[in-house]
């Protein structure tokens, strides 16, 4: 794995996923209770025998940086590993990152400096578990310039991914960004073949790719715009089907990059049997885990009109978590979360230090770091209120309440926390 450099594109806006992207970069969005986004990615890399790991940041980097600073830096240079962050230095140009490819490209020169034979080049945003080295290995053996992994995807979401065709051997013949509409797969009516935003390249063919891409005036300089249908009818290109070695069936991957997407990404976890096993200790997620003690539940009365009950049911609850005396119900709390008596929170996901005031209701809501939540309060039961409080209502009637310090007393208004 020594001949293979991993590069994570952690750039991107994720305007898609604001409110909870106005402080921060899309990858360093809590996730699960306990992890971030670029969690699942970096992990992959560790957990496939990849420590030589570039992280490619520009918009709202600070909280990742610090993520990377306190929870991944157990590498050992000596042994020539590492998890670098390199922000974005101009120093081809005035310019900065303007697509994917354009965001290789401008790093080239640090990229030549490790002299990789292969580059994998992952995104920073995604949610799934997945060992890299049987990707790796076919394209290997296959000797392709570059291959692609992809998963059927439902028709309805062609316009969110680049679609692939391929032949009978797995050999691309067509790429096409985001299509409005798309041809479904031959043996499947309903579905088509998705791009998971993973490609490996040979690493000389690439920089001839990059570099002549970047002189072409009329190009968006993206890899799924420009450079994957440039090179597929004059050079092997290879799909590689994202499957469970043992059953053949298609395997856990989301990309949330919406509110709903994201939403539904969290609620899975609180499945029975979740798709996403976070409890499989032969593929551990790593994070940075800080001190807090074990989550506890407190307040068990049963009778009379002061009945209270600490309850936690279906949800998932981290460290320094006190449910006291309030109810929740398949929901996931992160890290120093209080739920104070007689609070009901159902279906919805809380992160870090936020609290729940006393009597107050929550349902279907996304509440970001250290918001107060004031006694009585309601969020997620009617929108107009919820819009009038400061919050975002997606589409799909999920209530987003941003990052903020609410006085008690007082209605919830976006305010940074310090």
């Amino acid at each position: 794995m020594n001949d293979v450099l991993s590069l994570i594109l952690a750039g991107g806006r994720g305007t898609r996923l604001e409110p909870l992207t106005r402080d921060r970069s899309k990858p360093a969005v809590p996730f699960g209770g306990a992890y971030r986004i670029i969690d699942f990615t970096l992990s992959n890399c560790i957990n496939s025998g990849l420590r030589r790991v570039l992280l490619l940041t520009q918009y709202k980097a600070a909280s990742l940086d610090r993520h990377i600073d306190v929870g991944w830096k157990f590498l050992y240079r000596e042994l020539n590993e590492f998890i670098d962050v390199v922000p974005p230095e101009q120093r081809i140009g005035e310019s900065w990152y303007r697509a994917t490819a354009d965001a290789v490209y401008q790093n080239i020169y640090t990229l030549e400096r490790y002299q990789p034979k292969y580059v994998l080049i992952l995104s920073g945003d995604h949610v799934y578990m997945m060992d890299y080295r049987p990707l790796l290995a076919q394209h290997i053996e296959s000797g392709a310039v570059a291959t692609l992994a992809c998963l059927p995807m439902e028709l309805e979401y062609s316009r969110h991914f680049g679609v692939i065709q391929v032949d009978g051997a797995w050999r691309v013949q067509k790429f096409i960004e985001k299509p409005a509409r798309v041809e479904p797969m031959p043996d499947d009516p309903r579905r088509f073949l998705a791009s998971m935003g993973i490609y490996v390249f040979d690493a000389r063919v690439l920089y001839e790719l990059l570099c002549a891409d970047a002189t072409k005036p009329n190009s968006s300089h993206d890899f799924g715009k420009d450079i994957l249908p440039s090179i597929i009818g004059t050079h092997l290109v290879q799909a590689y089907p994202f499957r469970d070695p043992g059953t053949g069936a298609t395997q856990y991957w989301r990309d949330v990059g919406t509110i709903e997407a994201y939403y539904e990404a969290n609620m899975d976890l609180v499945a029975v049997k979740p798709e996403l096993n976070l409890y499989n200790q032969t593929w551990p997620i790593h994070t940075y885990m800080p001190p807090w003690p074990p989550a506890k539940t407190v307040f068990t009365t049963t009778g009379g009109p002061d009945r209270r009950a600490g309850e936690l049911l279906g949800s998932v609850a981290c460290a320094g978590s006190i449910i006291s005396g309030g109810r929740v119900k398949r929901s996931l709390l992160s890290y120093n979360v209080r739920v104070n008596s007689w609070a009901e929170v159902e279906d919805s996901v809380l992160f870090e230090g936020v609290e729940i005031g006393r009597h107050a209701k929550v349902r279907r809501a996304i509440i970001d770091k250290h918001v107060r939540v004031p006694e009585g309060a309601r969020i997620g039961w009617d929108p107009d209120e919820d819009r009038a409080n400061g919050c975002t209502v997606a589409e799909g009637g999920i209530v987003v309440v941003p990052k903020a310090i609410v006085p008690e007393g007082q209605r919830m208004e976006t305010c940074i926390s310090t």
